[in-house]
């Protein structure tokens, strides 16, 4: 099998302001082709480029959960099961306060919780209840207070992505939409404030399929997000688009990303997804849209980032330095959060116990760990721009 063959244009970025305000964007365009595969690596440590914190969950006898962090604002945490409907208020240290379930068959319930997008100015929490169509809308206490459908359309469409854009306005994200993905709706009412035209040709999904006489067998390669904040600014990604744009001030497009080959032209696909993003690296993964149903096996990848200092790609492994041994992080595995806090992992109690019990680790981390026991809640590290 033949390795991806890519083309990127990276637009380089300046004076980096907020999503949704003033911001200027450089002319200065890097292009790198890579018609092959990295031929180098880098050994980076992440605290060497990122400030970590780390938050240990408090752990009570209604408050045990699998710390899958949904979002973070200046003063509250929210966490989930993902599968059992309750929602674990913490506080920024990670003090448990409360916590919430509304799941049910009633007007004011949901039956999923897809995601859940914090707005702590307006002390309210937006549900994503894909079972439904439908967002709902309570406050940090559960209580009810309003609930909306997703934008109306023709097939499957709802909303994978779902962020705070500004206090008035979520910024979504619907995979099936044919020509227009992304829009601003309006936080009281859900109704489209404004449409993001993204231009590619064809939908294109990443995705395979297979059939037999009952049911409809549907594979992907795991969860991603379109939309990235980075520093104050949004980032759309449609893997239809051969471009990654910045969303001005204004609504305007401005490219971040090109990739050639053009997706449209490739059959199979790759395609390019992006990861996460520092003032120096940019770390991404091409995913091949083939899966084979009797092995189970497929969507091959290749991982790999670019370093704007450089001004070329790389191979990689980055390390946790408050690890005394070489402990990975899996940059795929981390999930972008808010323009403050670029990303999270959950750090499992049990696994923090042992590292402590070898002599392991070093720093907040190791003070953290001898604090656990078998029974705790994950310790949540959240991974923030150098100031």
């Amino acid at each position: 099998m033949k390795k991806a063959t890519l083309v990127l244009v990276i637009a380089l970025l300046a004076g980096l302001a907020g999503c949704g305000q003033k911001q200027a964007i450089s002319d200065d365009i890097i292009v790198v082709d890579i018609t092959k595969a990295p031929s180098s690596k880098k050994e980076l440590i992440l605290q060497d480029f990122m400030d970590v914190e780390y938050v240990a969950l408090e752990t009570k006898d209604d408050f045990l959960n699998r710390g899958v962090v949904h979002d973070i604002g200046k003063k509250t945490i929210l966490v989930t099961n993902q599968d059992d409907g309750d929602i674990f208020v913490y506080d920024r240290t990670g003090n448990a306060l409360r916590k919430i379930n509304r799941r049910g068959q009633g007007g004011e319930e949901y039956i999923s919780c897809f995601n859940i997008t914090l707005d702590e100015e307006n002390e309210e929490m937006f549900i994503n209840d894909i079972s439904l169509q439908k967002i709902h809308v309570y406050d940090l206490y559960g209580n009810f207070k309003r609930s909306f459908q997703h934008k109306k359309g023709n097939g499957t469409l709802f909303y994978n992505d779902i962020f705070n854009y500004d206090k008035n306005n979520l910024i979504c994200y619907d995979q099936y939409n044919e020509k227009i993905p992304f829009v601003l709706i309006s936080k009281k009412d859900g109704s489209i404030t404004k449409e993001i035209k993204i231009p590619f040709k064809k939908k294109i999904l990443l995705l395979q399929q297979t059939r037999d006489e009952e049911h409809i067998y549907i594979k992907t390669p795991g969860p991603y997000r379109r939309i990235i904040t980075f520093k104050g600014n949004c980032i759309l990604s449609e893997t239809s688009s051969d471009t990654v744009y910045t969303l001005s001030p204004d609504y305007s497009l401005y490219p971040l990303l090109v990739r050639t080959p053009s997706i449209q032209t490739m059959n199979p696909e790759v395609f390019l997804i992006l990861r996460f993003f520092s003032d120096r690296y940019y770390f991404m993964e091409t995913i091949k849209n083939v899966f084979d149903f009797s092995t189970g096996k497929g969507f091959s990848r290749t991982f790999f980032m670019y370093d704007r200092q450089e001004k070329a790609f790389f191979n990689y492994t980055v390390y946790n330095g408050d690890y005394t041994i070489k402990k990975e992080i899996y940059m795929n595995w981390l999930r972008p959060v808010n323009h403050e806090i670029e990303s999270w992992q959950a750090l499992d109690a049990n696994q923090l116990i042992e590292s402590y019990n070898n002599g392991e680790l070093k720093g907040k981390l190791k003070k953290i760990a001898a604090t656990l026991n078998e029974d705790s809640n994950p310790v949540i590290m959240l991974i923030k721009h150098k100031k």
